[in-house]
């Protein structure tokens, strides 16, 4: 893994590979050399330190989501279709958000565990008996696909191919920044939305096209074609991509340290805070974008009006101004909240959802493997949203 010395240049370049193979040297020196950094080359400021990043979660007006969350959307000036939710301001989120969280009530949550359980089943059963598998490839993007796909009534044999289109699009050259130039909105979901409005079922879709909500302007209305798209569009790829990255984590996490492992092995009321501490110590995503709608006075300096700025989640969960020896893994440390699913109005409707399949995940895991070491230097996918694995390969022992 890269490191930095105290000597080199600061710099935080999200594209650059090497940083980005282990950002943490360099997230604590900006918290102690640049807790407000400017990076001229790319023309974003970023905030590392817990207290600042918390504080501007609080202020959804200043730091502001309407132009995106990701750093290449706000600087490309897209103009956002509605129905982003996590990329929209209120009131406009108010509205959307209200009936996107009727799809995640913790009932509904609740109530998919045995079909999580029977998915982590059919991935793992074929591989007892084998000398290692591909985390990734075998379970980790494949498991949270049937899930997403059962919420929405896809069709099974048509998954593999929505999740990889989805993923496709997150998907960078090494080094490089996003494509924008693209549609952010997948027609691929058009026919179960044209087949729903024929043939209403219990799933996500038909719940979707049946909701009404209250406008901007006071009408009581349904959501348009659009919109609908749009909504399918961030559910299935925030929940594809999030909890891919987490089973991924999890794999690595658990290799380096056995001893955590086998406590969990041998006491599995462990799981949850373990689930927890993977998210602290490596977040799927390491840092969320916002647009500063007014000059905002940060550390001595003055960030201006429609800059873009990054908070870096990643950073803030190992600062050691909340957390003792934040740098260590330990799944025994007291739980205190991290800001891995964001904080206030915007924080991750799908939170709830990503907790359970990586609890289940590792609980059926740990059933047909309690033990197992890397095989191999895991390989890193080239996205700049997300940080994790496209490949990690495990051996079993």
């Amino acid at each position: 893994m890269a490191s930095t010395t105290d000597t080199a240049p600061l710099n935080w370049d999200p594209w650059n590979t090497e940083i980005f193979a282990d950002p943490y040297p360099t997230f604590r020196r900006l918290q102690t050399e640049a807790p407000l950094y400017r990076n001229e080359a790319h023309d974003f400021w970023a905030l590392s330190r817990f207290e600042d990043i918390e504080r501007a979660f609080r202020d959804p007006v200043t730091f502001s989501s309407a132009k995106g969350n990701i750093l290449e959307l706000i600087q490309a000036g897209i103009e956002l279709p509605p129905g982003t939710v996590i990329m929209e301001d209120p009131p406009g989120h108010t509205e959307h958000r209200k009936m996107m969280s009727r799809v995640f009530t913790p009932r509904k949550v609740a109530d998919l565990e045995p079909e999580i359980r029977k998915y982590c089943a059919d991935c793992l059963d074929p591989l007892v008996g084998s000398e290692g598998f591909d985390l990734i490839r075998d379970f980790g993007a494949e498991m949270p696909t049937r899930v997403i796909g059962q919420l929405f009534g896809i069709p099974e044999e048509d998954q593999a191919s929505i999740r990889d289109r989805t993923d496709a699009n997150l998907r960078t050259e090494a080094g490089q920044k996003m494509d924008t130039s693209g549609d952010m909105v997948n027609d691929q979901f058009a026919p179960y939305i044209d087949y729903r409005t024929e043939h209403p079922s219990d799933d996500l879709i038909t719940e979707l096209m049946n909701a009404t909500f209250t406008d901007s302007d006071g009408s009581e209305r349904h959501l348009t074609r659009q919109e609908l798209l749009t909504y399918i569009s961030v559910i299935v790829g925030a929940g594809n991509e999030t909890t891919n990255r987490l089973i991924g984590w999890m794999g690595k996490l658990l290799a380096e340290h056995p001893d955590q492992r086998r406590d969990i092995v041998e006491d599995r009321d462990l799981i949850p805070a373990a689930v927890e501490e993977i998210l602290r110590f490596e977040p799927p995503g390491p840092g969320v974008a916002r647009s500063v709608t007014a000059d905002v006075e940060l550390h001595g300096q003055t960030v201006p009006a429609g800059s873009a700025i990054i908070l870096l989640v990643a950073a803030a969960n190992r600062d050691e101004r909340r957390w003792t020896e934040p740098e260590r893994f330990d799944i025994h440390r007291e739980q205190l909240a991290h800001v891995t699913f964001g904080y206030g109005i915007h924080f991750c409707l799908g939170a709830a959802l990503a907790r359970i399949q990586g609890r289940i995940a590792l609980d059926e895991l740990l059933n047909r493997f309690p033990t197992w070491e890397l095989d191999g230097e895991p390989r890193f996918s080239s996205t700049s949203t997300v940080r994790g694995f496209e490949s990690l390969r495990l051996r079993v022992t």
